[in-house]
Order: structure tokens, then sequence, then C-alpha cells
């Protein structure tokens, strides 16, 4: 169903949420005709969902699930969409120092099987090693991707829905939206401006501080992804949930309550918000304080902000 807000009697948002990806969408365009804005609204679902179905693992045809088939085999040639995508993860997960990880183990019958906690500890160990994005192999010149581990395997849901934002907003821009918003499951992706010609805005990064906002940031062009610590340690891997084990899990994360990036991508800045949470603040605000158009806002368990240099609080 498109939503419509009028702000003026010549201009009018129009919005639209639809459920892909596992998160919710909404889809703003600013205009003055219902029909332009449908379609319009129409092409940038089409691109999520395309988005989605080659990021997707299950399918036969997936590239992805190629991939994952063959780790430890051999390696497949994909498409310059993925690769490219596989080859910006990789990168990330070197800026992070591997704190940012689109890879993963799963284990087989065999290696799941035993019998007491020490066998256990030592397969998990095992695995852990496994996860690393030094594993994957990229060949430029002849388009591949090569999982040097069996078992090994890449997913996208850390930066998948970032990337699938910005690539609708793409799709808006090249059909005539000259502004509008995409709105991630949470994560903000703005262009243009308002329709009182203002630029777009935050108020706040905390959800728990919404009623007293605390920044007035401008985020036209921007992108804005927020990562919360909603639970202060992960789970335990036990016999149970061993077959499948990320080595950036288990640890406890202290001290940080929220952490949001501001880029001129959603694909980067949905990428790093959590990897720069489990930095800590100091590391976390170096690292953001080293990069050209890259922001973000930092809240302790205490409340108490922190920023990178490139953000002014009222």
């Amino acid at each position: 169903m498109l939503a419509i807000k009028t702000i003026s009697h010549n201009t009018i948002i129009f919005r639209r949420s639809v459920r892909l990806m596992g998160n919710q969408f909404e889809i703003s365009v600013v205009g003055n005709n219902p029909s332009w804005a449908e379609e319009r609204i129409d092409e940038a679902v089409a691109e999520i969902s395309r988005v989605e179905k080659l990021l997707s693992a299950f399918s036969d045809e997936s590239h992805i699930n190629e991939i994952n088939r063959n780790a430890g085999v051999k390696a497949v040639r994909t498409n310059p969409e993925i690769f490219k995508l596989v080859d910006r993860s990789v990168q990330i997960s070197a800026l992070t120092y591997g704190a940012f990880d689109i890879t993963y183990y799963t284990a087989d019958k065999e290696t799941l099987s035993f019998d007491n906690d020490q066998n256990t500890a030592t397969i998990a160990k095992a695995i852990v090693k496994k996860v690393n994005y030094k594993n994957i192999e990229l060949d430029a010149v002849s388009q591949t991707v090569f999982l040097k581990e069996k078992g090994m395997r890449i997913g996208f849901g850390a930066n998948g829905k970032g990337y699938a934002a910005d690539r609708a907003k793409y799709i808006l821009q090249l059909n005539g939206v000259s502004n509008g918003v995409i709105n991630a499951g949470g994560d903000l992706l703005t262009w243009g401006l308002q329709p009182n010609k203002e630029q777009w805005t935050i108020a706040t990064a905390d959800p728990s501080q919404q009623d007293q906002p605390f920044a007035n940031v401008q985020i036209s062009d921007m992108a804005i992804a927020t990562s919360l610590n909603a639970e202060k340690y992960a789970a335990i891997s036990n016999k149970k949930n061993l077959g499948a084990v990320n080595s950036k899990k288990g640890f406890p994360v202290s001290k940080i309550k929220s952490v949001s990036i501001i880029s001129t991508r959603a694909e980067f800045a949905d990428a790093m918000a959590t990897p720069v949470m489990a930095m800590g603040i100091n590391a976390g605000l170096y690292l953001i304080n080293q990069l050209n158009q890259v922001a973000c806002v930092v809240i302790d368990d205490h409340d108490r902000v922190y920023t990178s240099k490139d953000i002014n609080l009222n």
C-alpha cells in the first residue's frame, strides 16, 4: 500500500513498506504524481528483490551456493557484481582487522561426532581457525572466488541490506527521483532534500533517548546504520549449535550500547557498525577518524556520547 504525506499543495512524500531480505524496507520518494511515484517505488522494490535472490545461498542456481558447495575443492567463476561485492567485503575485513568477516563454517556430521566436552572444545577451536576472510582467494582476471577450507561458507547478512539499499537508490535516481529516503530495517539512506527544501536530518542514534535529541546531524546524500548491543554476551556454543560457528561471536562486548556509522554508501555503513562496536570505543573512533567521508556516534552503557571528529553535537 502506498502511503501519502502532504507537505504543501505541490509536493508530496509517497511511502511504501515491504518485507524483503528478512527486514522491513520503507521506500519514500518526493513528488507530485501518485502514478509516477507508484511506478518508481515498484522499480526500487524489484531491484531489492533481485539483490535478495542474487545473494541467496539456498537456490541451486545461486552463485553464492555454488561458491559454498565448492569450498576446499575448486575456484568458482562468478559474475562481476558478486565478485566485486566479495572483494569489497574482504577489503573491509582487512580494514577492521577481521572484526568484519563474511565467512563462517558449517561442520559436517563426521566433524560433529564427539562424546565429551573436551572434544567439543577441540572441535570448536579448530572451526574458529578456519573462519577467516584470509582464506578467500580472489582472481580478478578470471573473476573466480575460492574458499580454501572445506566447510567454509560466505554470507552477506552483515552488509547485504545496505548493498540492496544502495542499488535501490541508484535505480530511483536513474529514473528521475531527485529526493528520497530508503529505510532498510532502521538503517537510513537519503538523497536530495525534504519537501520543505531543507536537508534530511536525524535527532538521535539511541532509540531509548528519542524524546531527548542530542544531535542535529545532516544526512542528506548519506547513509546511517546503527548497531545495538541488545545482549551483553553472545550465546556460548554447545553441542546443539556447534554446526555453525562464527569466530567473531561468543565474546563479551563491554561498555558500548550503540554505534551509528555515517557514510556515503549504505553497504559500507551497514558493514562497519558492528565491527566498531566489537573493537571498542577508543579503537573504533581511531579507525573511523582515519577514513574519508565516514563518521560515527558511540553511546556507552552510561549513556555517554562519543563522536568522531566530523560530528558536532548540540
